[in-house]
């Protein structure tokens, strides 16, 4: 699939606040180029420039260690179905030190076996979160033990983060690199 829906901007097709957002987004944590979701947002500057801002919280400045983070990350683009998203933090997940055998099983919808105390919180928190837009007390409160209810909120903006994002890759159809296979089968 190409990406149709949102042709490929370049410096020369982007507007001067376009420009501007694109430049932030070059020069800030994640580097060159507009990977993801940022083609696609850059139709609404605003909006992207916003959006990137509470990414780069997200991704680069949450209180939750990075392997965690990953974690729910790639919990949100199961739920959404993301191929983008799932295939681009896997990689990164696992580059944090997340077992990919963790990752395998969230792509098949399954709960993952062996996983650390701390994984077996997030999880439990961010499932529940997903599936039904809240969270008890029995996930909860471990999380908030464990990591303070800044850490509670993180995860829940990692969660909506990239639940957004996901959203935006798929109505955007972004594609995965040449040559690379989709991760997620239909549940």
């Amino acid at each position: 699939m190409s990406e149709t829906r949102f042709p490929v901007l370049t410096p020369e097709t982007m507007n001067e606040e376009q420009r501007a957002v694109a430049d932030a987004i070059q020069s800030g944590p994640r580097g060159a180029g507009l990977r993801g979701p940022f083609n696609a947002l850059l139709r609404s500057p605003q909006l992207c420039d916003l959006v990137q801002r509470v990414g780069a919280y997200v991704r680069f400045g949450s209180s939750i260690p990075a392997p965690l983070n990953e974690l729910a990350i790639c919990m949100a683009g199961r739920k959404w179905g993301a191929q983008y998203e799932f295939y681009a933090h896997r990689r990164l997940g696992i580059d944090a030190g997340l077992n990919p055998t963790i990752l395998d099983a969230i792509a098949l919808g399954r709960r993952p076996a062996d996983m650390s105390a701390d994984e077996t919180l997030v999880y439990e928190f961010v499932s529940e979160l997903l599936s039904t837009g809240q969270v008890s007390d029995r996930s909860y409160n471990p999380v908030l033990d464990r990591f303070g209810a800044r850490g509670a909120m993180d995860l829940v903006g990692a969660v909506g983060y990239y639940s957004l994002v996901s959203m935006v890759l798929n109505v955007a159809q972004v594609p995965l690199p040449e040559g690379e296979t989709p991760p997620l089968k239909p549940l």
